[in-house]
């Protein structure tokens, strides 16, 4: 393995290591993220050189014991194992994270040949509302707390700035949620978290 490395140039090296500091930092590499500042999908220049040297890159996680996938169709590259430690997320970010996979699944399913959807903040708590989830309406600073986590992870990308955002800006909604969250994740959590939030509320009568 590391002879492997040793023979890339430095400039390879170089994006190789880069690629896997982003991926053990951020869980994910997308292939394409959003560019405010063009309005289109910019290519990552991360992803490629971890998918070009794949190979090395899974044997370097695998001293960790973390897996390496590649899921081309949705184009990100993530890692999962017992070894990954993220952020333990608040309840308004699961929540938030569940009501993105909702929304990101209804329009998947109406136009199958994409993998990007976007939404608004006002359609997520909505969507919550929608399944009881959230009763009240969460501070200006929790939210953009949970959207900069979010985009920090990758799972969203603003297409305003945090400090501006209303109920109708505009948020992209990577395929990454569709790693995080599956379809029988999500029905349970939606369960166990409808049934606290029903507890909630009636304590507060």
């Amino acid at each position: 393995m590391i002879d492997y490395y040793e023979e890339l140039g430095a400039e390879e090296q170089r994006k190789v290591t880069d690629a896997i500091q982003k991926l053990y930092r951020q869980t994910f590499l997308l292939e394409r993220r959003y560019d405010r500042k063009t309005g289109r999908y910019q290519v990552n220049g991360d992803y490629y050189p971890c998918s070009k040297h794949l190979d090395f890159v899974r044997a370097y996680f695998a001293i960790m014991d973390i897996q390496v996938v590649e899921n081309s169709q949705m184009g990100v590259i993530y890692i999962q194992g017992e070894q990954v430690v993220g952020e333990k997320l608040s309840k308004l970010a699961t929540f938030y994270i569940l009501a993105l996979k909702l929304i990101y699944d209804e329009q998947m399913s109406a136009a199958s040949t994409s993998v990007n959807a976007m939404t608004s903040l006002g359609e997520i708590h909505e969507k919550l509302g929608t399944y009881r989830l959230l009763y009240k309406q969460p501070s200006v600073t929790e939210i953009r707390r949970t959207l900069a986590l979010l985009k920090r992870y990758q799972l969203i990308e603003p297409l305003d700035v945090l400090e501006e955002m209303d109920g109708q800006s505009r948020l992209v909604i990577y395929p990454t949620v569709n790693v995080v969250l599956m379809g029988e994740d999500v029905r349970a959590l939606i369960s166990t978290y409808g049934e606290e939030a029903e507890e909630d509320d009636r304590s507060e009568l």
